[in-house]
């Protein structure tokens, strides 16, 4: 399948909710378009549609406020209601292959949402992934999600289902002669706690790294301001610009900062992270 050559697909996936899959997808499009690029999202979890609503929260502060904000367009792909499997896959693989390749026309990145669940749509999200991002809360139990463990020796011993999910997608990609996936794991909602789980789970995640293939990348801290953007449809990186009821205080600071952080760990084709100062703002 050849459906992400014109553009760069970055896919947010694991297996379980309340990760940040959704908070990220948003405050990586917002940063991508804020440094000249064109973006399109896809929302694979037509139940929920925590990203749609996100996106729609956005369109309708613009539309209150009068402050234009660059809005990516939003696609959501739904499950089929067929009562045969191999109908609803089909019907699942059209309607997924047609949002691809609109987006793909006139975008120079395709955001993908996954539900937090093993499904169809999110098997076909995660085979066209250039880069996997998995969004990882700082505990053992999301751990759980990559592999299984020795309680007592905290030893590696399996590999998760969800790691050899990607590991199947990426023997198609081998398969296909397509550039392999760039999977990184994101450490999200990390305490400023040095508490001692949290080291082991880093030392665990360095050893589990170099076995099934990922790089890691810290992510966003643990903090309120993410949750209060969500109603407005806002970023971070829109404070200094909006006329939202949040002040910018050092954390928020801090805060923006990891978002771009995490960009310039991406290492994404074409992006050069330029002083916020210069960044470029939106047009109306």
């Amino acid at each position: 399948m050849s459906l992400a050559q014109a553009a760069h697909v970055i896919v947010l996936g694991n297996e379980k909710g309340g990760t940040g899959k959704s908070t990220t997808a948003m405050h990586l499009a917002i940063a991508l378009m804020r440094l000249g690029h064109s973006v399109g999202l896809i929302d694979l979890d037509s139940r929920q549609q925590s990203l749609t609503r996100y996106v729609r929260n956005r369109e309708q502060w613009v539309r209150n406020t009068g402050v234009a904000l660059p809005t990516p367009e939003i696609k959501v792909v739904s499950r089929g209601t067929q009562e045969r499997v191999i109908d609803m896959e089909a019907d699942e693989r059209r309607r997924f292959a047609e949002a691809v390749g609109d987006l793909q026309a006139r975008c120079r990145f395709i955001i993908i949402d996954s539900p937090g669940s093993d499904s169809h749509l999110s098997r076909l999200g995660h085979a066209i992934a250039d880069t996997l991002i998995t969004p990882l809360n700082d505990s053992f139990v999301d751990f759980d999600l990559l592999a299984h463990v020795d309680p007592e020796t905290l030893a590696v011993l399996s590999p998760s289902l969800y790691s050899e999910m990607v590991w199947d997608a990426r023997k198609r990609r081998a398969l296909d002669k397509r550039k392999p996936i760039d999977w990184v794991v994101m450490r999200n909602r990390l305490s400023n706690i040095d508490a001692i789980n949290k080291r082991r789970l880093a030392e665990l995640l360095e050893t589990l790294s170099s076995r099934i293939g990922f790089r890691i990348a810290p992510g966003f801290g643990e903090r309120v301001i993410y949750r209060e953007l969500f109603l407005f449809g806002l970023t971070l990186l829109d404070l200094s610009q909006a006329r939202a009821q949040i002040k910018m205080t050092m954390s928020h600071l801090a805060a923006r900062q990891e978002v771009r952080d995490l960009i310039a760990i991406l290492n994404l084709p074409g992006v050069e992270l330029v002083p916020e100062a210069a960044a470029p703002q939106p047009v109306a």
